[in-house]
């Protein structure tokens, strides 16, 4: 698959090669679900907790007479049918993390970049840095590419970890970075634009090339 690589101002410059096997398969959605979900039950904190009638604070005693009233028996006032008492069934701390196989991982990845490189979101940039690692001057040079005035969520694969220009974005909350050997399915997916740098791309064929 041969794709345009464009300058920041939009121009055309020169071609580059990506690979079928990574930006040309067919859209495999199962597995893009699966991926998605992973991330998203990997990043849950599992952390609610409610208290049973054992752990609530309260008299052991009988609210009243068993006996004699008409009403109802009770045991005591930690019934889970009095307010302020225990909880039936309540969240519990848990873990909801769990391992997606790796090749499941690697064909969702491949499937997304397929996805995005054939419905025409995604775009192969010349490699770019912002030395100074403002948010004014990242803006400047991505302009022509994504529009700051009424921003869509863009996602730009970096070829390493350019600190610099991860500095430069963290102001802007529709632009997420991510490294082309860590990609993140959640992202990648729900990103209305996908810019590629030149280099990354490259690395992207070799990472995510048949072995």
């Amino acid at each position: 698959m041969e794709r345009k690589v464009v300058s920041l101002q939009g121009k055309e410059l020169r071609s580059i090669e990506l690979s079928d096997s990574v930006f040309g398969l067919p859209i495999n959605e199962d597995v893009i679900y699966y991926a998605i979900h992973n991330e998203l039950a990997n990043l849950r904190v599992g952390t609610a907790c409610t208290k049973t009638r054992a752990e609530v604070h309260g008299s052991n005693r009988r609210p009243y007479s068993q006996k004699g009233t008409g009403r109802a028996r009770q045991g005591d006032v930690k019934s889970p049918i009095y307010v302020g008492g225990g909880i039936v069934f309540g969240p519990r701390p848990r873990d909801y993390s769990y391992v997606l196989p790796k090749k499941v991982k690697r064909l969702a990845m491949k499937s997304i970049l397929s996805l995005k490189a054939q419905n025409g979101t995604m775009q192969i940039v010349e490699d770019f840095t912002v030395e100074t690692g403002k948010t004014r001057d990242l803006v400047k040079k991505l302009e022509a590419l994504a529009s700051n005035d009424s921003p869509e969520r863009t996602v730009v694969i970096l070829a390493g970890d350019d600190a610099a220009v991860k500095r430069a974005g963290r102001n802007l909350p529709w632009l997420h970075f991510l490294a082309f050997n860590r990609l993140r399915a959640h992202d990648l997916f729900y990103g209305r634009k996908v810019i590629v740098l030149e280099s990354a791309a490259k690395g992207l064929n070799e990472f995510y090339a048949d072995k």
